[in-house]
């Protein structure tokens, strides 16, 4: 059974997980309409890949005798100066989202709930994955430039991209 306290952090932590799967659908829409194709299909995919951490989040709630509350989302930023701006802001909400994590992840363990503890040390993980894909991607938008040529590779490679990272060092 969950805590009122414990509740309430993972319907905060549904809330982020929505509005992160809403900030990447409105980048995906940005670079589809600016012709980056590769750009919006990784986009499109990282929308859907939080909408199912969110999923995951309410099913556990629900089934830890708790109530997933639904609620109003913020709006995200529907354009961007450039693909490079983008991808920055993609790395600062990744970091903020690990640092939500982290909060809650501490909350679990003041509250000695070692159940949401353990079932969160999967989104701890996660969250190295997704800071990392989204500096690898910085840097190779660095390396790129102003270079057009690059810009079209990159766009075309992003949707193959793969990082090996330390919560997966067997990932291709």
């Amino acid at each position: 059974m969950l805590s009122k306290s414990i509740e309430k952090a993972l319907n905060s932590q549904i809330k982020i997980e929505a509005e992160s799967s809403q900030i990447y659908l409105a980048m995906a829409c940005w670079a589809e309409v600016k012709g980056l194709e590769g750009i919006a299909g990784f986009m499109y995919k990282q929308s859907q890949e939080e909408r199912d951490h969110m999923l995951k989040l309410i099913k556990f709630v629900n089934e830890r005798g708790g109530h997933a509350q639904i609620s109003e989302l913020a709006s995200p930023h529907v354009t961007f100066g450039s693909f490079k701006e983008m991808f920055e802001e993609l790395l600062s909400h990744e970091i903020f989202v690990s640092n939500s994590i982290n909060e809650l992840v501490h909350v679990t363990l003041q509250e000695r709930d070692y159940a949401t503890h353990n079932f969160l040390q999967w989104y701890v993980a996660e969250q190295i994955e997704e800071e990392a894909v989204a500096r690898n991607i910085l840097d190779k938008i660095n390396l790129i430039g102003d270079d057009k040529g690059g810009l079209y590779l990159f766009d075309r490679d992003i949707e193959k991209l793969n990082v090996t990272t330390v919560a997966d060092p067997t990932a291709q």
